[in-house]
């Protein structure tokens, strides 16, 4: 069973400004605030008022919030952090409005805040290997007319693939050929494993690139034969259709990969003993540019 990590933790771990900020500080610099003028770690002090800390040797000023999801923000840090552990608390997801009416800021600043968030959890996932399934879905309004299934216009697609006990893979992909399906695996998959699928002409080659593959017949109205299925991946499908649309009243198409992958940083965590708050919390980095050369080494 997962710890609890309640509202009333979450306050007291932190209570005030400084204390966000301190966290902040802690996590990017575990062996403390390297000095680019020193050239090396050095004792800093808080400059009151600010995001800031100044070396005690050379006056030097370090930000922690530069190059961050937080920098050159005017929201304090414990909103920032409030939005995150209340994007954290729920498997569904947090409406913007639901975070304009708790912290008393704008619906664009709210919305603002959930899409930098939610820019940190896209992640590299190893690649996958033993048992694999892969299924594409489609997402969006439905058109008066049409179907849902393959085929439908209006809709944007996303491929997944997911190991068996394991992790998940999902991308938002231009159409369904096997030009997009079949190097989507490729980049995912380990080559020599096996890889379940319905009865998609796209996948019919995926032996022909090192793969075992079987599909499962769903024309023919059969869904599981012994091993040979594809409810893992659907089941994925079925969560993340239903949360979003339960909590969104509508999604971008160009927006959509950032839930996708939000939804797909829970799910590759499910078994952790860890609370989601940490692990969201943990995403927090700093681009590269903003990091001084000596706390690179």
């Amino acid at each position: 069973m997962k710890p609890r990590y309640t509202l009333r933790d979450f306050q007291t771990a932190f209570p005030t400004e400084d204390a966000c900020l301190e966290w902040l500080v802690e996590f990017l610099y575990p062996q403390g605030i390297p000095c680019p003028n020193c050239e090396k770690v050095t004792k800093h002090h808080k400059l009151k008022n600010r995001k800031a800390y100044s070396c005690d040797v050379c006056g030097h000023q370090a930000h922690p919030t530069a190059g961050t999801i937080y920098h050159k923000s005017s929201t304090p840090l414990s909103s920032w952090f409030y939005a995150i552990y209340l994007m954290s608390a729920t498997r569904t997801g947090v409406p913007a409005k639901q975070l304009e009416r708790e912290l008393g800021v704008t619906y664009k600043t709210a919305w603002r805040m959930f899409k930098q968030i939610r820019s940190m959890l896209a992640e590299d996932v190893e690649p996958l290997s033993g048992t694999v399934e892969v299924d594409e879905t489609y997402y969006g309004g439905k058109q008066r007319g049409r179907g849902t299934g393959r085929g439908t216009l209006g809709k944007t697609i996303v491929a997944g693939a997911v190991e068996r006990d394991g992790d998940i893979v999902a991308e938002v992909v231009p159409n369904v050929k096997a030009k997009t399906l079949i190097p989507f695996v490729t980049e995912n998959v380990e080559r020599g494993s096996t890889v379940y699928t319905d009865e998609h002409g796209s996948y019919r080659t995926l032996p022909n690139h090192g793969y075992r593959h079987s599909d499962i017949p769903h024309d023919l109205d059969i869904f599981v034969l012994g091993d040979l299925h594809t409810n893992t991946i659907e089941g994925f499908w079925g969560n993340f259709k239903t949360g979003t649309r339960g909590a969104y009243k509508h999604i971008k198409p160009c927006y959509l990969q950032m839930y996708v992958n939000e939804y797909s940083f829970r799910y590759n965590r499910r078994r952790s003993n860890v609370h989601m708050f940490h692990h969201f919390m943990a995403q927090t980095r700093q681009l590269d540019w903003w990091v001084p050369y000596s706390a690179r080494q």
